[in-house]
């Protein structure tokens, strides 16, 4: 059963509140959209860009309101604009005059996939052309703004109604890297996002349900939980990046027999998050 009260922005994002009894919880997914923008005007075959995505995330995390958290996902893909980056991260390669406010860029900017990518998987670049000044601010205005603004207030109501919140930021992520990585990876900006124990409860109930985990390593958070995650003031923000070969072929982009499993044992992990909301909430 899918919650009866769903908010859907077109082409930027959904918002399922719970259905049944509230929990102060709440579950994003920032980059599994696949809706492209007719104005994206990008350079690239479509599968190049599908790397990029955190494909069906959202989809593994569909049980949710059944278990009284809010879902938000985003519709529109990581390579349009990326909502985990600040609004100031710009490439200004990309663009074809100078930015008219301060430009903050990162080391994700200078490896070209800072606010607005300027290279996709592989390095090959995302445009043919110059991007203008207007189009980057109605990309910020049109589906970065409202992301957030969506995602705060679905916190900042939980918190006020309950006088705290747990938040989980939902990713995927490439199986290769350096080294032999970890099933999932748990990320809390090295203790600055979130409380320990709910890091220990999730770290706990995947390394029970036989899966590796690692915790900052080699991801520690980006933009969004630098934005929301404040424990000193009770809200709480982690990030999860489940390893895609648990639930998809990386060359063709499917799923596989593994997805069904995987969403299973995800909606434990939903329920254990959900527990703990409720536990700990006043």
């Amino acid at each position: 059963m899918r919650s009866s009260a769903v908010h859907r922005l077109q082409g930027v994002l959904v918002r399922e509140a719970p259905a049944t009894e509230s929990v102060p919880a709440v579950f994003d997914s920032p980059h599994s959209g696949d809706a492209y923008p007719a104005d994206f005007d990008h350079a690239l075959e479509p599968d190049v860009l599908a790397r990029a995505e955190d494909r069906f995330v959202h989809e593994l995390f569909e049980t949710v309101p059944r278990h009284g958290g809010v879902l938000l996902y985003a519709l529109f893909p990581r390579s349009y604009i990326d909502v985990n980056r600040h609004s100031s991260d710009i490439d200004e390669r990309l663009l074809d005059e100078p930015w008219p406010e301060a430009v903050e860029p990162s080391e994700k900017t200078r490896q070209g996939v800072g606010l607005l990518r300027r290279l996709a998987p592989g390095r090959r670049a995302l445009y043919r052309r110059k991007l203008s000044v207007a189009e980057v601010q109605a990309r910020i205005r049109d589906y970065y703004e409202p992301y957030h603004a969506t995602l705060a207030e679905a916190l900042a109501d939980l918190h006020r109604r309950f006088g705290a919140v747990w938040h989980l930021n939902c990713h995927s992520m490439q199986s290769h890297g350096d080294g032999r990585r970890a099933d999932f990876v748990l990320s809390d900006r090295l203790g600055a996002s979130c409380e320990r124990a709910f890091v220990d409860r999730i770290a706990d109930y995947l390394s029970g349900a036989g899966f590796r985990v690692a915790v900052n390593d080699p991801y520690v958070g980006a933009e969004i939980l630098r934005r929301y995650g404040r424990p000193e003031d009770r809200r709480h923000s982690l990030q999860i990046e489940i390893k895609r070969s648990l639930y998809m072929d990386e060359r063709s982009l499917a799923k596989h027999a593994g997805f069904a499993h995987l969403a299973r044992v995800l909606d434990g992990l939903i329920a254990c998050v959900c527990a703990h909301a409720r536990e700990s909430g006043s």
